[in-house]
Parts: C-alpha cells; structure tokens; sequence
C-alpha cells in the first residue's frame, strides 16, 4: 500500500514552560536553523513524537516571527502524547513538525468578539495581534475554571478592561446571553472551547446575527449520526479514471489508501483538514468539523476520512 505523508520539519524544542495548571507552552525551532514556513492566525501543526500518536496543536505565537512556533498542551491523562509532553519532553529534545494548515482563518473585519473556552484561548492570540495591527475594535471573553487553569492570563493583561475573564470558582461563569447581545452587522464571532461551549454559542446566535458572523473551531468531531445513505457508493478517481466503491462499513480514505492512492492525512476524525480533497461531481455528505456552512454547500471539496456520499457516485480530483 503506498502512502503520502506531508512534509516533515525536524524541530528543536528551545523552550518549556508552564502557563497554567495543567497547561504548557513549547517554543519550537527548526532543528537546522533555517526558518519555519509562514503561517496566518487559525493555524494549527501537526506535533509529531516517534512512537506516539501525532496531534493538532494551534499557533499561539507571533506569525511575524518566523524562527519559532509556539503552541500550547493541556494535560490530559487519556492523551498519550499530552502526557508525553509533559513528563518526558525536555528542551532540546527533537520532535516533527507537519504543516502548518488554516481551515480556521483570520477574516478582516471593523469589529471582532472573541469567546475562548478554556485551553481554546491560543487559536486566539494571534488573532488578537491581528486585530490589533489592522486598528480593529475588538473585546474577548474567557472562560475557564478558575484564574490557576487560564493560560496567558498575565500576557493579555496589557489589553486592559478589553479582557473579560469568567472564572466559575469566582462566581462568573460565562454568560454568552450577554456577550452575544446586541448582533451586530460589521463585527465577527471568532471562538474556539469544549463542544459544550461552541454548541451554546451556536444556539445563541442562531437565526439573529448575520450570515457568517460566527467562526469556530472544534477540538473534535461532533458525534455522528448514521449515514444517510445506507449503502455502498463508487469513487471515480479522475487522474486515472480508477472506479472504486466504498462499502458501509469502510471510510473513502481507506478505501483509496487501500488502492494505493496516496494521500495526505492525520487525524482520521474531520478536524484537523489534511484530506480536504476536490469533488468535481457528485454531492457528498458532510460530516467533518471543519468546513462552515457556506463550504459545504458549495460542495466543492470534502474531508474523505469521515464523509461520505449522498450520491450513486462521487468525482474526486484524486
């Protein structure tokens, strides 16, 4: 079977440190010196560690300063590479870069509402940086535990009152019914948090703020609901005009790996973008987390690792 795999950058870790409880920052240089491939707010890398599952982690730093990434790593006990990060990865040890890749990007607006849950405040300082470059107005909320758990704390507090943190140990837990008052129609929703969070602040704004206010980032995949279509569908892969046909119980990208078709890929569950592919024919079924509203129905690409056919038959530019 022949795969693709994206191409690797071999990094360095030059810094560690801790940003919270539960929370740790790595500052990333290419292991060569040469500088890192640009990137725009939203963006996330690949943290590659031989051995264990790779993960998404978004930018947190200055995209202006090309010889480093900086990201950040909640603990979590079921992660192995979360737990690898933090008792075994020491400054100096090498690790793989893959990316970076933006399906959450930075869009120019007069007026910006930042809603960060938790460890989903890092997509969002680049885009603070961003906004305060182009003049904009902006205000972000952050919700969290308590102050000890909420990473970057001390870094936002040169914004002043523009930062409104919701500590639910002190009595503030985050009242979206409040910060998303008022629709506005020059002023964009960027937010990212638990599923809990972004599912909320889907309900909130609902029909009443504007078509594509609203911009998100999920950690994972919403849980699926069964196909709708029950039944096998064909694939026509139209650089080689190859007619494949993907059974229920297999996913389109296994099916072309298997047919040794390579293709880029990383987490297998619709978050993180790699297998975006190009449909030329056909109307494939959703069910990613990454694409927004006015993406799927153009209907022009797809995330092959979960998405499926609504079609008798898809056109992939494979």
């Amino acid at each position: 079977m022949s795969t693709v795999t994206e191409h690797r950058i071999e990094a360095v870790v030059a810094r560690k440190a801790v940003e919270a409880e539960g929370v740790v920052s790595l500052a990333l240089r290419s292991a060569d010196g040469a500088a890192l491939p640009a990137w725009h707010p939203g963006a996330h890398i690949d943290l590659i560690v031989d051995g264990v599952a790779t993960r998404q982690y978004s930018l947190c730093g200055d995209p202006a300063n090309t010889a480093e990434y900086r990201l950040a790593v909640l603990r979590e006990d079921e992660g192995a590479l979360s737990r690898h990060v933090f008792d075994a990865l020491a400054e100096g040890d090498h690790v793989g870069i893959g990316g970076p890749r933006n399906h959450f990007r930075f869009v120019p607006a007069p007026r910006y509402r930042f809603v960060a849950g938790g460890i989903g405040i890092t997509p969002m300082l680049p885009m603070i940086l961003a906004a305060e470059a182009a003049g904009a107005q902006w205000e972000l909320h952050y919700g969290g535990r308590s102050r000890s758990t909420m990473a970057f704390l001390p870094e936002l507090a040169q914004y002043g009152d523009r930062i409104h943190v919701w500590a639910k140990d002190e009595g503030r837990r985050l009242d979206l019914g409040t910060v998303l008052a008022n629709p506005e129609d020059d002023t964009l929703v960027y937010t990212c948090g638990p599923e809990r969070l972004l599912s909320e602040i889907e309900d909130v704004m609902g029909a009443t703020w504007p078509h594509g206010a609203l911009h998100l980032e999920r950690f994972a995949a919403k849980p699926l609901a069964e196909p709708e279509r029950a039944g096998s569908f064909e694939i026509v892969l139209s650089r080689s005009g190859r007619i494949l046909v993907v059974p229920p119980d297999r996913s389109i990208l296994s099916v072309v790996e298997e047919a040794g078709i390579g293709v880029l890929s990383s987490c297998a569950t619709g978050t993180c973008g790699t297998c975006d592919t190009p449909v030329l024919e056909g109307v494939p079924e959703h069910r990613d987390a990454v694409l927004t509203e006015d993406e799927r129905a153009a209907n022009d690409c797809m995330m092959i690792c979960v998405s499926r056919s609504l079609s008798d038959r898809l056109v992939l530019g494979l």
